[in-house]
């Protein structure tokens, strides 16, 4: 046993099941819901879930369904989810780093910054001091909109700016609102910070840190740096026109808003769908053609040490410069003047399809648990469980239990799997002393 806890990788699934356990409790009494009657184990089991792993579905009306003391209790493990997150990632990233050997020590801290073993004080403060910046300037903005525009009372105004902030920084997607964020899908003033925040939010401490701190010579950024802020523009504008091409004349999403307003609209909901899990459209109410770009926003997530879920920015676009490098036959995958490791390119392919496997065992156990789910709902419902993003067409709240528990399983695998997993594949490397002969099956 305690060989079992020695290894930091393995406490990071109880880091966060402990929390979801105790959330589950708290959700449970009779004062966490508004007509004061216990819920079902598993409403609140899965409330606690989505709130710790910050992905933010619901299968209750919210606002409605839970009292004050719920909503705090949900915004208090949103928080702590995000914080956990962003804590226990810059741990494993230095632990994993200490344990590396002094060559690989060093590519690693290349890759964090000019964090080491020695500075963990010094980064958690740091990480925390981030946090609260960004969530106290979109409680302001949020709150002094909904108070001077909206006639909100100072104090009401308040508790949604707050609410909103944590969920929006941390990636969550729980709103005080029933359809979400849909009546200020055209106010930038509410829309625009938190879909910001969320951006922020997602793209990691490590990339966020050193875009700040080299922000005059990109040139400089480490490799991993590189793909995420880069990659994560090029999803944002890829998903925004996609959306805003799909839903130009849709009258049930933006096809009855004036241009500027379809702009907004599109933006914001690509946004916060990679990796916030808010709605600002009626997203049961897409063009069909809509759903698959949403499925591949959020499978791919965002940046890696983040509170976004998904296979990561990195990884995909570390695969998509492999694939490149193979079409055209060069023998190193090179991305701004840097050959990428094989290890890498190793890992990148282990995460993306055991995460493909884990859609696709997912989506299968949900279309046998439920009858009469179309493939499109059930993949769409399954990929923003696993990639801890919580959009939902609405599906969720009508599964039976087996099937809102595949849900809760998912987002907590989504949440601790890639990072144990990318954890453990990096300790467990090792050298051989020797290789066999090399030979080369057909493929494809």
């Amino acid at each position: 046993m305690r060989r079992f806890f020695r290894n930091p990788v393995r406490l990071v699934p109880f880091a966060f099941l402990v929390p979801i356990l105790l959330g589950a409790g708290l959700l449970m009494t009779r004062w966490a819901t508004t007509e004061h009657v216990r819920p079902p184990v598993v409403t609140a089991l899965f409330t606690s879930t989505s709130a710790v792993s910050v992905t933010g579905m619901a299968i209750t009306d919210t606002p409605n369904y839970w009292s004050g003391w719920g909503l705090l209790v949900i915004t208090l493990l949103t928080q702590l989810g995000g914080l956990g997150i962003l804590t226990v990632a810059a741990l494993v990233i230095l632990v994993v780093s200490s344990q590396l050997g002094l060559r690989n020590r060093l590519l690693v801290q290349a890759e964090t910054g000019e964090f080491g073993i020695g500075d963990v004080g010094r980064l958690l403060r740091r990480i925390a001091l981030t946090v609260f910046a960004c969530e106290a300037v979109m409680t302001v903005l949020v709150a002094g909109r909904l108070w001077l525009t909206y006639d909100y009372p100072f104090g009401r105004a308040l508790w949604s700016g707050v609410f909103h902030a944590v969920q929006a920084f941390n990636n969550g997607g729980f709103a005080l609102y029933t359809e979400g964020l849909l009546a200020f899908s055209r106010d930038p003033w509410v829309s625009l910070p938190l879909a910001i925040g969320a951006i922020i939010g997602g793209l990691g401490f490590p990339a966020l840190f050193e875009a700040v701190r080299e922000w005059r010579q990109p040139t400089r950024w480490a490799v991993a740096t590189k793909l995420t802020i880069w990659g994560s523009a090029v999803l944002l504008l890829v998903g925004f026109a996609g959306l805003l091409a799909a839903e130009w004349t849709n009258a049930s999403t933006i096809g009855q808003y004036d241009v500027p307003g379809k702009i907004l609209a599109s933006f914001t909901q690509i946004a916060l769908s990679r990796t916030g899990g808010f709605s600002v459209l009626n997203i049961a109410a897409l063009q069909e053609e809509s759903y698959p770009l949403l499925i591949v926003l959020m499978f791919i997530g965002g940046g890696s040490a983040s509170t976004a879920g998904g296979i990561k920015v990195s990884t995909f676009f570390l695969l998509a410069f492999t694939i490149w490098a193979e079409l055209r036959g060069e023998p190193d995958v090179t991305i701004g003047h840097r050959r990428v490791a094989t290890a890498s390119q190793r890992q990148a392919l282990t995460v993306a399809l055991l995460s493909v496997a884990l859609v696709t065992v997912g989506t299968m156990l949900l279309l046998l648990l439920t009858e009469g789910v179309r493939f499109v709902a059930a993949l769409f419902e399954i990929t923003s469980a696993f990639s801890t993003t919580g959009l939902t067409i609405g599906l969720a709240a009508e599964l039976p239990a087996g099937g809102q528990l595949v849900l809760t399983v998912l987002m907590f695998i989504g949440r601790v799997g890639t990072l144990t997993l990318g954890s453990a594949i990096a300790l467990n490397t090792r050298r051989r002393l020797y290789r066999y002969p090399q030979e080369q099956p057909i493929v494809g």
